[in-house]
């Protein structure tokens, strides 16, 4: 399947069908090139490691004898894949198995498994069941900060400020990201998570630089890496650690994850927003 590098251009914004029996043909590849020139990434050379994991809520599909059967599921597609996999088509891929019949449930889990990697270029890992709920976010929240803001889009890195005579290690974190999807132009709403060590970051002009994405456009993965990207490049820290929890939409979230290689993997969990 060959990747789609102008999102403007596909049919998912529009109309479609629901799907009435099993198409691995519904799913799209977004070529993660495009994106990451935009922001000055070199695919070949990637300063990063990490994984975009996805949360299925709703997942269905018929047994031998016609029965349907229920289950939830999650999804971890590598950053160095060549391709994401847009979201909507994921749903309507997913909405295909209910009406199908399949043997077992590892039938199942090894379709889903199979299709996305083809899809996405490298292995997907699919396993039944989703992380825990926390109620509590990991970090120190910075949403209760008082700042004047009047930048909503596009994203201002020169905002981002650090204090170099200050060196800390430290995990912030913030409701307020908001973004828009490129294809639908419906908001995406996350918590973004930022455990680094090195220049202390000024909080309040982090938060002023995450509401700068408020009227973006990109797909999630992206603004991860783009955040990602900017926080390198402007505060320098020594190692660097990015998640965004974004909330549900058509029974799917995602979970983009992003860092410094050597940088220990955050645990999975659910925000309750989720």
């Amino acid at each position: 399947m060959d990747p789609v590098s102008n999102p403007p251009s596909l049919p998912l914004g529009r109309h479609v069908d629901y799907p009435r029996h099993y198409d691995a043909g519904l799913l799209f590849p977004i070529a993660r090139a495009t994106g990451r020139r935009a922001i000055g990434l070199d695919g070949d050379a990637l300063p990063f490691v990490g994984v975009d994991r996805w949360h299925a809520y709703e997942l269905s599909w018929l047994d031998p004898r016609g029965k349907p059967c229920m289950a939830t599921a999650t999804f971890e597609v590598p950053a160095d894949s060549p391709c994401l996999v847009e979201s909507k088509s994921l749903k309507l891929y997913l909405n295909s198995f209910n009406a199908t019949a399949f043997d077992d449930a590892e039938s199942v889990r090894e379709r889903i498994a199979s299709d996305l990697s083809a899809t996405a270029g490298a292995p997907v890992a699919v396993a039944f069941g989703l992380p825990p709920l926390v109620a509590d976010g990991e970090g120190e929240d910075i949403d209760a900060i008082e700042v004047e803001v009047d930048a909503y889009g596009p994203p201002e890195a020169g905002l981002l400020r650090a204090d170099a005579g200050h060196e800390v290690a430290e995990t912030l974190r913030s409701g307020l990201l908001k973004s828009n999807c490129p294809v639908t132009g419906q908001p995406d709403w996350a918590t973004v998570v930022i455990a680094y060590r090195g220049p202390r970051l000024d909080r309040a002009a982090l938060l002023r630089y995450l509401v700068s994405f408020r009227d973006h456009a990109e797909f999630h993965e992206q603004c991860v890496e783009r955040i990602f990207a900017d926080l390198l490049a402007r505060t320098r820290p020594a190692s660097l650690s990015v998640e965004a929890r974004y909330t549900r939409r058509g029974g799917l979230d995602i979970n983009p994850w992003r860092a410094t290689p050597g940088r220990e993997r955050p645990t999975a969990t659910r925000d309750t927003r989720q």
